[in-house]
């Protein structure tokens, strides 16, 4: 059955802002370039520089405020405008000549605001002739002043080169800009068209005709650049990451490649369009072809008419293996594989633009009813473009959709083996509803509430859809797994986190650790601090997923590890250092029955856990976790393991790192550690500290029998000296500084607490002498008793 083009109006532009001066600019101005932001709800008219005012545009669709500027006679005018793909705010970046750059962004606060202004060539004395952003990067090609003679033509030809720049956000209002590499060194003057994988490099009117019919293109996923003839039907491929400092010279690079050098004729192109399958070109004949990424070439097919010159405008898509040239006020469709025309059609105007399709996972509701077709805009409208679906094809319906997910849930809520179905929800009322997705699935035709509060779980569902789809066609490369991973991440995320869910995240985790510990780490909001911790914005709900976990005692099913333990795994492989600082915030975050504060096992336990058996853990990360936990028994195991390994300093430090809100465990710091001070002099060093962590209610009688406790027993007498090789004692001038300490703390509370006070409160000076008198020399008759013990005779 043949298949029948359709051409849908989707909106007249009415529900766009400023939609009286939107079709003012489509409709007056043919050589206005039009973008349209990732998730469709933007577009941006911008006019080449010297048009009258305004000269850019951007009107949203709904009721936020636009976006208008216009800059006056003799002051420069934007070169290019993009959109940027960030998926928490719209944002867009406008380049000028002279190397200004300007990234606006709207969601902040009311309107649009400036969120960073910049200069892409801070040296000064270069031009910026194109530009392109492609996938969180901005490139420019940058003619520099002409340096030493080439070898291929005169240095004027060669005096340009194209540079990279990240652009990320940061934040609720700001954006962050990396470091600018240089790609290409020493090239023509290049124009950048940019795919969503790719950036394509071709020649321009400017471009030196020696090389003219050469391009290149950059797969910044792969890290290599292809260099292309495609009059010739050659291509070769080079590494270039930036991100390893990757560089490349382009006269060098074409004395390395002498066959792409043969004398032919420039490339004579009238339109070039960027496609996910590669980049298409519209000649003067009428031919368009398709150069692939991997450097091949093939014709597509020939249009019934070919462009009249420069002037006619022409326009080129690609759908469903369908490709769409607008050419003048003609639509003609082409099937790619054999190049056989399926449909022409005569539009009402000769003033159309194509709009790429939304993004993968950022359509809206309405997009994902015309997804799969092409977006045709003129002053009339949005138009899409597509195909009418077969007679004997079923879509399935919102309302299906619906009870097939509630089947689903009620299915693992139900205690029966047998499946549930649609049928049976509808007929035996088995599915509760809410009131609003009751009226939906009555049949309202009013804005549906529940399309736009699942808007966001249908967009992703779709999304992941088509990623795996491309990821089994081969399509992607790493970053398209990395993009998989940190999606579906956060989709399970969103869910209960029991079952089949907790599985695919582990899953995820083992195939692709980092990728899933980004996506966490975005979900969480985790930073560091200047002293080491880490701090999170992450609200409750987030952390109550992650600390939630297994009672206590059994052990997780078939190896499937909660999530709290899943990221204490993942950061061990990765990031060791930053695991006590993860637990430790996760303590700060735990609430009753969290798993960190509730009847489960404690967080610093399920931690040490994942480490391995006692014995073949981490000694160093075991240390961390247990003087980490504040828990009294495990400081005092981390301070048992520290007294055995000798690291008096740090165990020291560990007690007097204790708040006031721990004396009890501090006092048994102290006698662990008074008691190794009595047996032996390694402690001697660290008296000071060991007098800072003596508890302030200790009496000196208490100290005292606390070391007569400790004191190795003496097998002989004492000597005034040791023996050689033999350990000296404990003397009484060591031990006079804490007895001192221990006096003072006591002597405020009013009367003697010891034996020993009245002699540790020395006043320091002897009481006077008293005064002398003269003496008298004893009698015996003063004492009679004396009389009685004379001898006689």
């Amino acid at each position: 059955m043949k298949r029948m083009g359709t051409l849908r109006l989707l909106s007249d532009l009415s529900h766009f802002s400023g939609a009286a001066r939107l079709r003012e600019l489509l409709a007056a101005d043919p050589a206005v370039k039009v973008r349209c932001s990732p998730d469709g709800r933007h577009l941006l008219l911008l006019r080449p520089p010297g048009a009258p005012c305004p000269q850019l545009l951007v009107a949203v669709r709904g009721s936020d405020a636009e976006l208008e500027r216009a800059w006056p006679a003799g002051h420069p005018s934007p070169l290019d405008a993009f959109f940027l793909p960030w998926p928490a705010r719209p944002a867009l970046v406008l380049v000028w000549e002279s190397g200004l750059a300007e990234v606006w962004g709207a969601g902040v606060g009311p309107g649009w605001r400036l969120l960073r202004s910049t200069e892409l060539c801070p040296a000064g004395g270069a031009r910026v002739v194109a530009v392109a952003a492609l996938r969180g990067r901005l490139v420019w090609c940058e003619e520099r002043q002409a340096g030493a003679e080439g070898h291929l033509g005169p240095p004027a030809a060669f005096s340009h080169c194209v540079c990279v720049r990240t652009l990320e956000p940061s934040g609720e209002a700001g954006t962050n800009l990396g470091r600018t590499h240089v790609l290409l060194h020493h090239c023509p003057s290049f124009g950048l068209l940019a795919s969503r994988k790719d950036l394509f490099l071709v020649p321009t009117a400017a471009t030196w005709p020696g090389v003219g019919h050469i391009l290149l293109i950059w797969s910044p996923g792969k890290g290599k650049v292809m260099v292309a003839a495609p009059c010739l039907g050659l291509s070769h491929s080079k590494n270039l990451n930036p991100g390893r400092g990757d560089t490349w010279d382009f006269r060098t690079l074409l004395r390395g490649l002498p066959g792409l050098l043969s004398p032919t004729n420039p490339l004579t192109v009238h339109t070039w369009a960027p496609t996910p399958q590669g980049l298409l070109l519209l000649d003067f004949r009428g031919t368009v072809s398709l150069v692939q990424t991997h450097g091949g070439t093939r014709t597509v097919g020939m249009l019934q008419e070919a462009p009249v010159g420069l002037a006619g405008s022409a326009a080129l898509g690609t759908f469903h293996g369908t490709l769409a040239c607008v050419l003048g006020s003609t639509l003609e469709l082409l099937d790619m594989g054999s190049g056989q025309l399926l449909e022409r059609k005569v539009l009402s105007t000769d003033r159309v633009h194509l709009l790429a399709p939304p993004a993968p996972g950022m359509e809206d509701e309405e997009e994902l009813e015309t997804r799969g077709g092409l977006r045709l805009l003129s002053a009339l409208g949005l138009f899409r473009v597509g195909w009418e679906a077969p007679q004997g094809l079923e879509v399935p319906s919102a309302e299906d959709l619906v009870f097939e997910e509630a089947c689903e849930y009620y299915q693992r809520r139900s205690l029966r083996g047998t499946q549930l179905t649609p049928e049976e929800l509808r007929h035996n009322s088995t599915f509760r509803a809410p009131q609003a997705l009751a009226s939906i699935l009555q049949g309202h035709v009013s804005p549906s509430t529940l399309l736009t509060t699942l808007r966001t779980e249908l967009r992703d569902y779709r999304a992941l859809d088509q990623l795996k789809a491309h990821l089994v066609a081969g399509d992607e490369e790493e970053a398209g797994w990395t993009e998989l991973a940190e999606h579906e991440v956060a989709r399970l995320l969103r869910t209960e986190l029991m079952g089949d869910q907790l599985v695919q995240l582990n899953t995820v985790f083992q195939a692709l650790p980092t990728a899933a510990w980004g996506a966490i780490l975005r979900a969480l909001q985790l930073q560091p601090d200047g002293n080491g911790r880490l701090k999170s914005h992450a609200p409750p709900d987030v952390w109550k997923k992650v600390l939630g976990g297994t009672s206590a005692g059994k052990e997780p099913p078939n190896g499937i590890l909660p999530l709290f333990e899943l990221l204490c795994q993942c950061l061990c492989r990765l990031e060791p250092q930053w695991l006590p600082p993860f637990v430790e915030l996760a303590q700060q975050q735990g609430g009753p029955g969290w798993g960190a504060g509730g009847p489960g096992l404690p967080l610093y336990r399920r931690a040490l856990a994942v480490l391995g058996e006692e014995g073949t853990r981490s000694e160093a990360l075991e240390l961390e976790l247990l003087l980490g936990s504040g828990r009294p028994k495990a400081v005092l195991q981390a301070v048992g393991q520290l007294v055995r390994k000798e690291q008096w300093e740090r165990a020291l430090e560990a007690g007097l790192a204790l708040g006031p809100s721990s004396p009890l465990l501090r006092s048994e710091i102290f006698k662990l550690l008074l008691a190794e001070f009595a047996r032996h002099r390694r402690l001697d060093a660290y008296l000071p500290l060991l007098r800072r962590l003596c508890p302030p209610d200790l009496a000196p009688a208490e100290l005292l029998l606390l070391l007569r406790t400790h004191l190795p027993d003496e097998l002989e007498p004492p000597t005034p000296f040791p023996k050689p090789g033999t350990e000296p004692p404990l003397t009484v001038g060591l031990l006079r500084a804490l007895l001192e300490q221990t006096g003072a703390q006591g002597r405020s509370s009013g009367p003697v607490l010891s034996l020993y006070e009245d002699i540790l409160c020395d006043p320091g000076t002897p009481p006077p002498t008293p005064p002398r008198g003269p003496t008298t020399t004893l009698q015996a008759s003063d004492h009679p008793g004396l009389e009685a013990w004379t001898p006689s005779g």
